[in-house]
């Protein structure tokens, strides 16, 4: 049986892991540079490099969605009413999540790396849902992505490339 205080530490840890993977993974044109000179009478150039609209909403929503789903199970393995078995059903769903985060920053750092493009990535069950920051629908570049995504994983997925 699972007491607070493992709950506790199993919660903080898993939050701080998913947290460490994003700024990890963060891209360098998502985070502000700061050019300051050496003279005190110069102004202070700020530069803020621009990152598509679509991409920043689906990962707010993503982000809001994931955090609403585990704080749920939180309260579900706090709770003094829930029984045994949803305790374990809820640490095991937690369990998952925190897998399901680290595949899909596997998969928008394998994007980056190879492709150069930015991209949301959604992964439901067998479902891979992968959203690319590109003005060109290319076939070929889709194709592309599709395999090497597949290439992770040792069962057929089911994997979907848009472009916005």
């Amino acid at each position: 049986m699972i007491n607070k205080q493992n709950l506790w530490f199993i919660t903080l840890f898993s939050l701080i892991m998913v947290l460490s993977i994003y700024y990890l993974t963060m891209s360098d044109d998502t985070l502000s540079t700061l050019n300051v000179s050496s003279d005190k009478g110069e102004a202070t150039d700020v530069v803020i490099s621009e990152e598509n609209d679509t991409l920043v909403a689906l990962r707010v929503a993503d982000e809001e969605q994931l955090l609403a789903r585990m704080e749920e199970l939180e309260n579900i393995l706090l709770s003094d009413v829930a029984t045994l078995q949803e305790k374990n059903d809820a640490y095991e769903e937690l369990q998952t999540l925190n897998k399901t985060e680290g595949e899909k920053d596997a998969i928008v750092k394998l994007i980056k790396d190879e492709y150069k493009l930015d991209s949301v990535v959604k992964i439901e069950n067998n479902n891979i849902t992968i959203t690319i920051a590109s003005t060109t629908h290319d076939a070929l570049l889709a194709n592309n992505i599709i395999r090497s995504v597949q290439s992770l994983y040792d069962k057929d997925m089911y994997i979907t490339v848009k472009f916005s």
